[in-house]
């Protein structure tokens, strides 16, 4: 079977994790989100879930990765094919919702499938909806939902949620601006510039965790508002301080600066803040007023139209190359509003991981999901450049731990996915994506450095898991040389036998230039069930390898308020 391993980060950990929940780890979990949130995750567990789930009828998610070694093509690989069509499965879940879900819902999904009958867009909501009956199962009474989509199917998706949810617990529909203005590319577009994406903000229940957040106000208002400077150089606007609805309402009435007024406060009060030389009077035989300071405001509380985060392009620090990559700042504003620290923050297509890195950084615990092994070795990547020895433990759920469940993968799940992974076990990445064209000999590349001149050096990857012989070795020594890679790695599932360990030792060695006497062998054949127990390939590491694109290095924030 798939059972557990655990990812050590070393170092001090994390208060607020530890404190949250002890023995609490972390969870990025391999697989069907539905499958995994049935056998894994309680009901009543989590407090906040963001997901945005991929619908595009007719794209295929290609994972773009710019090339380490400074060449100028990027490799693409088919990450999962986002095309959802009416089919046995979809038939089954439409079932399954019908024998199952609550009566109204049925009643919706059914009106529904009799509009749009057996198409893409019904598949893809039928499929929704049994994953979004168990996001509200899991939630705590007091949770949130925040699920992100575009135009295509937002409509769609509010009239589950309303199935779901209850209409009653629709909060908001947030609308991102996700890019800055441009020009459609496909000239002669007639509409007008798509920009923006809607959040679909939902709560199980009437009380949820809620934390106001705040932006700073915008310029103009503060010259207008706040035009009054102490000679400190504070800003302030003076307000009311007379009592509203006079002696009626019970206010005290006295003198202040000579003028006989129904006053907001006690005269203790009132002397108080005199003191404090909060109450000014503009010129003689004025009504004496309230100073009120701009740095004391909080700015002006977020509204549902977001056009003030930084949109993600490809000069980004953060872009990492993902096509549903979200910023972070996007998930930091909903996770500071809808969680506390040390609250579980769930998402059931993870991606590469932003949630995650977001959770992570405000000292939130998280579950990861994601149905790709791409995604998963992405996120261990990212999570590891991110944070470094401050890395709460996590536990990556769902993948194979030992050469039976390595094996099952391999025949039973995706050779894809079992290469992805075996890839992972060595650092690689995938080389390009096979469909596209004629196979090169090559399943993965690694890049490692072996001197200070910031060239990298290139491995090159073949993953089998089928029967080897010593004629693949032959074949891959002559990849190696073609591909002009430093070392060749041979993974495989079988042993490897006398005659293929003989090939390999004919390709002879890879002598670095400036590490003399430690040259490695350029073609190392390694087992499966070798890796599995830990061990590595022979490289001249000279610093850590940049096989992923590193994501910047940031430490977990102090708990801090609004970030301006």
């Amino acid at each position: 079977g798939m059972n557990e391993g655990v990812h050590t980060a070393g170092g001090p950990h994390m208060a607020a994790q530890i404190s949250a929940a002890p023995g609490w780890k972390n969870k990025l979990y391999f697989g069907d989100n539905l499958v995994i949130l049935r056998e894994h995750v309680q009901d009543e567990s989590v407090d906040l879930v963001y997901l945005d789930p991929p619908f595009n009828s007719n794209a295929n998610y290609n994972v773009l990765f710019g090339e380490k070694g400074g060449e100028k093509s990027s490799a693409q690989i088919t990450a999962f094919e986002d095309t959802w069509h009416w089919g046995m499965e979809a038939e089954a879940a439409y079932r399954e919702l019908v024998e199952m879900a609550p009566p109204k819902l049925v009643d919706l999904i059914r009106a529904l499938r009799s509009f749009l009958g057996q198409s893409d867009m019904m598949a893809y909501l039928t499929m929704m909806a049994l994953r979004l009956v168990e996001l509200h199962r899991v939630l705590k009474p007091t949770g949130s939902l925040y699920l992100h989509c575009d135009p295509t199917a937002s409509h769609y998706l509010k009239l589950l949620l309303d199935g779901v949810f209850d209409a009653l617990n629709f909060r908001n529909e947030i609308i991102w601006k996700r890019s800055h203005a441009h020009s459609d590319s496909k000239q002669g577009a007639q509409h007008y510039g798509r920009v923006t994406d809607s959040l679909l903000f939902y709560s199980k229940g009437d009380r949820i965790t809620w934390n106001p957040q705040y932006v700073p106000y915008d310029e103009g208002y503060v010259e207008r508002d706040y035009k009054r400077v102490d000679p400190d150089g504070r800003r302030y606007r003076i307000d009311n301080i007379q009592g509203p609805g006079g002696a009626a309402k019970g206010n005290p009435y006295y003198e202040v600066m000579g003028v006989n007024r129904y006053w907001r406060y006690s005269k203790e009060k009132m002397d108080e803040l005199i003191k404090q030389d909060r109450i000014i009077q503009t010129r003689p035989g004025a009504v004496p007023q309230y100073k009120r300071y701009l740095d004391e405001m909080p700015g002006v509380p977020v509204q549902n139209l977001w056009a003030d985060l930084p949109v993600l392009n490809n000069r980004s620090k953060e872009v990492l190359g993902y096509p549903t990559q979200k910023p972070e700042a996007l998930l930091e504003r909903i996770i500071k509003a809808s969680s506390n620290e040390g609250d579980l923050v769930l998402d059931p297509f993870c991606g590469c991981g932003t949630t995650l890195v977001a959770a992570e950084r405000l000292k939130r615990r998280w579950i990861g999901i994601d149905i790709t092994h791409l995604a998963i070795t992405l996120m261990q990547n990212r999570l590891r450049d991110t944070f470094d020895y401050e890395l709460a433990d996590f536990v990556v759920e769902g993948v194979p731990r030992d050469l039976e469940s390595a094996r099952s993968l391999a025949q039973n799940v995706d050779r894809h996915h079992f290469e992805w992974w075996a890839l992972s076990l060595v650092g690689a990445r995938p080389a390009q994506d096979k469909k596209k064209g004629a196979d090169t000999g090559i399943d993965g590349i690694l890049y490692f450095y072996d001197d200070e001149s910031g060239t990298p050096k290139k491995g090159v990857v073949q993953v089998k898991s089928g029967h080897v012989k010593s004629g693949d070795i032959r074949d891959f020594k002559s990849v190696i040389e073609r591909e002009k890679a430093s070392v060749g790695l041979f993974l495989t599932l079988e042993e490897p036998s006398d005659p293929m360990k003989k090939e390999a030792a004919t390709a002879g060695f890879y002598e670095p230039e400036h590490f003399q006497g430690r040259g490695v062998p350029k073609l190392q054949i390694l087992t499966i069930e070798a890796l599995l127990s830990g061990h590595r390939p022979e490289l001249p590491r000279f610093a850590p390898a940049a096989t992923f694109k590193k994501a910047p290095r940031k430490k977990v924030q102090e708990a801090q308020g609004n970030l301006w």
